[in-house]
């Protein structure tokens, strides 16, 4: 049998803090909790509590990660949300806000460069809005102005797909500008999305009338049939990859009885049930930029009104350090 030197070429360390980045296997000995502990991995999906956000919102946008998330725009009984909240995967702290509150826009990037665009004010706009971290300027306008969209990838190379009132439109921004890209081969709005500009994954959404199931994947210039998905729905959001999805929450009209709880991951090919949010809801936004096996979701509508809920979704196979324990 093979010994934990042979297999990591060195003893077990003894170190003050867990290590950073551990692999899976590796064993260490922490001198301040006195504890043995080791790299591990979990065995099945779950949802947690997270840190409550300080502006109740729905029909907000988010970014970043689990660990560093970004809450922004939205509404509330208050009105239209200008407000920015940071997470650190604890608590949310004040950001800068955004110069024109909105709801119902599309949203990506990470916590300290981040993009915010379209949406609905008193009527659908085209603005744009960058953000650095501490404050939001302005960015180039969308090509053609509308809300219930959806984004991916990052602040210089985003996708903005879906929406009304041109459910099938597609653009693409470079970090200044908008271009037109393929388009949608089902319109829809109110849809979830994941990936990149080159490589994007729309799924659900409103078909206007009915809920939708299909996916589609971009390449970077044109979209194509995926995997159908469980529940057909709208109001949901996605994180992850094209071949590493997640979608959850969302709604199945009219009502509140509607409310969804349910998660499905995507393999590139095919959707399967996960473990459902522990609050069925919709309208609320998510940590996009993570991993689909790490990610959250926060604010939302719960069935009375504008929430400040997150919960934090930890997938089959993603990292866990435990402590090795004597009885």
């Amino acid at each position: 049998m093979s010994t934990y030197y042979q297999i990591f070429g060195g003893k077990v360390n003894a170190v003050s803090s867990d290590p950073a980045n551990p692999v899976k296997g590796q064993v260490w000995f922490n001198t301040t909790s006195a504890a043995m502990k080791y790299q591990s991995a979990t065995t099945s999906s779950a949802w947690a509590s997270g840190g409550s956000l300080s502006t109740a919102r729905t029909l907000g946008s988010g970014a970043g990660t689990q660990t560093a998330g970004l809450a922004f725009n939205g509404q509330n009984p208050g009105g239209n949300v200008t407000a920015t909240e940071e997470y650190d995967g604890t608590s949310w702290t004040a950001g800068g806000n955004m110069a024109t509150g909105r709801e119902q826009l599309g949203g990506c990037g990470t916590q300290t460069s981040a993009l915010g665009f379209g949406g609905f004010t008193t009527t659908v706009i085209a603005n744009t809005e960058e953000y650095d971290g501490t404050s939001w300027t302005s960015g180039g306008n969308l090509g053609t102005a509308r809300n219930a969209l959806v984004g991916a990838g990052t602040q210089t190379s985003a996708l903005g797909f879906g929406g009304s009132p041109s459910p099938t439109a597609t653009e693409e921004y470079n970090g200044t500008s908008w271009t037109g890209g393929g388009n949608l081969a089902t319109g829809r709005t109110q849809l979830a999305g994941a990936g990149t500009q080159t490589s994007g994954l729309a799924a659900g959404g409103n078909l206007n009338p009915g809920n939708s199931a299909a996916t589609e994947e971009y390449d970077g210039t044109s979209w194509t049939s995926g995997g159908t998905m469980a529940t057909a729905r709208i109001q949901l959001i996605g994180a992850g990859l094209q071949t590493s999805a997640l979608v959850f929450g969302g709604s199945i009209p009219p009502g509140p009885a509607g409310l969804q709880s349910a998660t499905e991951a995507y393999n590139g090919t095919s959707w399967s049930n996960e473990t459902s949010m522990s609050t069925a809801r919709s309208q609320l936004s998510s940590a996009s930029a993570g991993p689909s096996s790490l990610t959250a979701g926060f604010g939302g509508n719960t069935g009375a009104g504008a929430s400040t809920t997150v919960e934090e979704f930890t997938g089959a196979g993603a990292p866990l350090t435990k402590t090795v324990t004597a009885s």
